[in-house]
């Protein structure tokens, strides 16, 4: 394992400013090192391979998954998961329920053409469930429902209910909300005329 002022004294220049490790920020972190991952890759001759080892990294009860989030070029030929050895970690003692990562990744990807590259890339957005394809009746009313402190009238869901595709794709959609309040007592309840909240204890 080499040292920074190694290669300081050895080569005339400190390396640690350009430790992608030293990116506090997770997005420019991303950014760096799909710029690193696509500069290497631009280098493989055709027919080239690159293996690529990274890991994942745990930050307040969130995952950054480096696979996950790494610009993958050419042709992807394998992801290998493989035990991770001699980690800070492995001298930590975790209280609860925390589960530590024991593994890392080798993603090897293949240079078929020299200007022809196809690259698989991963970005994140947000969507509402409102709009999501695969979103059933009940998961957007509930949805709406878990957004609220309590009890809520059928106008309000209407009104939250409206705007978004499911609804739009829906001649009946109001007649949709009122039998879906209706056929899932175990997940909503009613409170009084016109008005229902959430089963906190099922949904």
């Amino acid at each position: 394992m080499y040292k920074a002022s190694d290669v300081k004294s050895k080569y005339g220049y400190d390396p640690m400013p350009l430790d992608l490790s030293r990116i506090p920020d997770w997005e420019r972190f991303v950014q760096a090192m799909n710029y690193a991952m696509m500069k290497q890759f631009s280098a493989l001759e055709k027919g080239g391979r690159m293996a690529v080892l990274m890991g994942d990294i745990k930050k307040k009860g969130k995952l950054y998954s480096m696979i996950a989030e790494i610009v993958k070029p050419g042709t992807m030929e394998n992801i290998i998961i493989k035990a991770q050895h001699n980690c800070f970690s492995d001298n930590t003692q975790y209280s609860g329920s925390f589960i530590p990562i024991l593994h890392e990744y080798v993603l090897i990807v293949r240079k078929d053409s020299p200007t022809a590259i196809p690259v698989l890339m991963c970005s994140q957005k947000t969507m509402d469930i409102r709009d999501m394809p695969g979103a059933t009746w009940r998961d957007v009313v509930a949805a709406v429902l878990e957004d609220c402190n309590g009890a809520v009238s059928l106008t309000y869901l209407y009104e939250q209910i409206e705007p978004h595709k499911k609804a739009q794709a829906n001649k009946w959609w109001k007649e949709k909300i009122r039998q879906t309040l209706q056929c899932n007592p175990a997940h909503f309840v009613h409170d009084g005329r016109g008005m229902w909240s959430l089963n906190r204890g099922v949904a």
